[in-house]
């Protein structure tokens, strides 16, 4: 079963998170594809003023995260992150950063999203790659 969930659901959802914490909005949602946006201001930013690689790395395993939540039944199975990498292609210090995820796995026990962190000019700043587990909510492992 396909979770049906709009990006108002996803915000909703992350109240009184980190995600919510660090201002990530999801903007669009469709069956594989997630898209959010993170704002770089000072819960954002490194001492050198510069967006931070943790926040991106928040923002990727977010999105991807949320992109398999609408791909199993929540109520048979929960999603947990087991492995995040990331390449830092370029930097940034305005405005917002927007993150799109794209599924290239999608198995009965894992998934993998391949993330493509963006400035407002469209210019890449990370390539991430994020795994997922998919657990039965019965696994008592």
């Amino acid at each position: 079963m396909t979770r049906t969930l709009q990006a108002e659901d996803l915000n909703n959802l992350c109240k009184n998170t980190m995600i919510e914490h660090l201002g990530i909005e999801f903007t669009e949602v469709s069956k594989g594809r997630v898209v959010a946006r993170m704002p770089i201001d000072e819960r954002t930013i490194q001492p050198m003023r510069r967006l931070h690689g943790g926040a991106i790395m928040t923002l990727a395993e977010s999105v991807g995260s949320a992109g398999s939540l609408m791909l199993v039944d929540p109520s048979e199975y929960y999603v947990l992150g087991v492995e995040i990498s990331g390449s830092h292609v370029g930097s940034t210090s305005e405005h917002f950063v927007w993150a799109e995820a794209q599924i290239v796995h999608q198995g009965t026990t894992s998934h993998v999203w391949e993330i493509h962190v963006k400035d407002k000019n469209d210019t890449l700043i990370s390539v991430c790659l994020l795994t997922n587990r998919i657990f039965p909510i019965n696994n008592k492992a």
